[in-house]
C-alpha cells in the first residue's frame, strides 16, 4: 500500500498563488510518475500536470505558463506551484502517483490517489 498526504489548498483571490504538495510513503520501490488532477463541480476529473521519473512534464493547455510541477525524488514528493490563479481553476485537486511497490508476490505497478484538496479562487 501507498499513502499520499496532500497539503497546500485553500482560498485565494484571482491573480494569487498557491503551492500544493503531495508526499508518498509506503513500500515504494520506484515512482514512475507523479501528477495532479482536478475536478470541478459537475465536471469530469482532468489532468492538470504530470511529471515522469526522468523529469519529463506535461500540462493541460489551460494551465501552461501559470503552473509548474516539480518533484523531490529523495522525499517522494511532488509540488504544484500555481500562479496567476483564475476563478476557473477552482476545483478539488487530487494527487496521483504511478508506483512500483514491493508485494508478497513480487513487484507490482499500480496507481494511487490522494484524498483531494480544495482550491477556491475568488473573483
Amino acid at each position: 500500500q501507498v499513502q499520499l498526504v496532500e497539503s497546500g489548498g485553500g482560498l485565494v483571490q484571482a491573480g494569487g498563488s498557491l503551492r500544493l504538495s503531495c508526499a508518498a510513503s509506503g513500500r515504494i520501490l520506484s515512482i514512475n510518475a507523479m501528477g495532479w488532477y482536478r475536478q470541478a463541480p459537475g465536471k469530469q476529473r482532468e489532468l492538470v500536470a504530470r511529471i515522469r521519473s526522468r523529469g519529463v512534464t506535461n500540462y493541460a493547455d489551460s494551465v501552461k505558463g501559470r503552473f509548474t510541477i516539480s518533484r523531490d525524488n529523495a522525499k517522494n514528493t511532488v509540488h504544484l506551484q500555481m500562479n496567476s490563479l483564475k476563478p476557473e481553476d477552482t476545483a478539488v485537486y487530487y494527487c496521483n502517483v504511478l508506483v512500483t511497490t514491493a508485494q508478497a508476490m513480487g513487484a507490482m505497478l499500480d496507481d494511487y490517489w490522494g484524498q483531494g484538496t480544495q482550491v477556491t479562487v475568488s473573483s
